[in-house]
């Protein structure tokens, strides 16, 4: 059984053989480096490796304990400090009343001992 194959040549002057056919060695140079892979910390890991740095992190400056206290606060809120001071608030506003309360007391107690006085006298 024959077959007939056409075969076709494709010709290429100098200038567009470099252009069209890529003559560099690109399987003999070494492989690129590995991208730099980003590490990721769940939640779990990041609180055991502060636990674990806690007295390694400074008080102020820097990358600090006050750092990441502020960078809380704002994403956060400052809800708690506002909880705390409306207490505090709460038991001035408490305590006053109270010392007013005394002081009318003793003002009335007072009061009545200069009215036994007086009337004592007048006796």
């Amino acid at each position: 059984m024959k077959q007939r194959v056409n075969l076709n040549k494709k010709v290429y002057n100098k200038d567009n053989y470099q252009k069209t056919i890529d003559t560099s060695f690109k399987e003999l140079l070494p492989p690129p480096p590995p991208e730099e892979v980003s590490l990721s910390l769940t939640i779990e890991q990041f609180f055991q490796a502060y636990n674990d740095l806690f007295f390694d992190i400074p008080k102020t400056g820097n990358n600090s304990h006050n750092t990441l206290i502020q960078q809380s606060i704002e994403y956060v809120g400052n809800e708690q400090k506002d909880e705390q001071v409306d207490a505090l608030i709460q038991e001035i506003n408490d305590l006053r009343t109270q010392l007013l309360s005394t002081q009318q007391d003793l003002l009335e107690t007072q009061q009545a001992q200069s009215e036994d006085a007086l009337n004592n006298i007048n006796v």
